[in-house]
């Protein structure tokens, strides 16, 4: 097998934005050192979705604030590694926070957009990326909604509320809302690891028996960072969250490792 130049890193659900402008803006910081550090040795670096709590792009305004991880964002894009002379790929999986993200990132900071769950192949080892909402059975109340967010006729009718009412009510009631979310999740990792088990393994033993090449299955959304063997070789990890765990993933070109930052 060839060696590859450099490694691919995988890491979700930052949720910028929430609890407060403090703490949102300690953990973009924080993710800012984390994609610095990435692009050292990175050919490419995938955000699994979620990386803001709440993201609308209207035709003249977005959500003010996160200079410094779009600023960051640029420059990776832009400038690359010692591995590149032309910039390093960032791409982003929209989650359910940020699913109403358009062409405005992708614009300015020149990351690529994924709107769906996608197959790579890297230094021989397939993968299967998704944020994960909406995968496996059940939960049929969030995918009734998942469907009225990304109709185009709600989107044109979100638009039209002012920004700086439609942009404050939906962070309010973001914020809101993941707090008592938050709370839940530190008492609640058995229910996590129970929803994992129920939903998204149901659905990675899916993607396997169509496609038994599969190396890895990436996924973010559940906020919890665990491995499962889900065959002889497939292996699933979901990313965690960094709300609680500052957690990643990195492929050197062999194995997949979970790890934690704590710079």
């Amino acid at each position: 097998m060839l060696q590859m130049d450099g490694k691919i890193y995988f890491a979700s659900d930052f949720h910028l934005g929430i609890p407060d402008r403090k703490q949102s803006l300690e953990r973009e910081r924080k993710l800012v050192r984390w994609l610095e550090m990435a692009r050292q040795d990175a050919t490419e670096i995938y955000l699994m979705g979620d990386l803001f709590d709440f993201w609308f792009e209207y035709r003249h305004a977005v959500p003010k604030g996160y200079s410094r991880l779009l600023g960051k964002l640029a420059d990776i894009t832009d400038h690359g590694s010692r591995f590149t002379n032309h910039g390093i790929p960032v791409h982003l999986f929209r989650g359910n926070h940020d699913m109403w993200a358009f062409s405005y990132l992708q614009e300015e900071t020149g990351i690529q957009l994924h709107r769906e769950p996608e197959f790579r192949t890297f230094n021989g080892k397939n993968f299967y990326l998704a944020h994960g909402d909406g995968l496996g059975p059940g939960d049929h109340g969030y995918k009734f909604i998942k469907k009225v967010f990304a109709n185009p006729v709600n989107q044109w009718l979100f638009r039209m509320i002012h920004p700086d009412l439609g942009i404050s009510m939906a962070l309010f009631w973001s914020r809101k809302s993941r707090s008592a979310a938050l709370q839940k999740e530190k008492k609640e990792e058995e229910r996590n690891l129970r929803l994992i088990n129920e939903r998204i393994a149901f659905h990675s033993k899916e993607m396997v028996m169509q496609h038994p090449d599969l190396d890895y299955l990436i996924y973010g959304h559940y906020h919890y960072p665990v491995e499962t063997q889900i065959s002889g070789k497939a292996v699933q990890l979901v990313l965690g969250d960094w709300l609680t765990h500052f957690t990643y993933a990195v492929f050197d070109g062999e194995t997949l490792s979970l790890k934690e930052f704590r710079e």
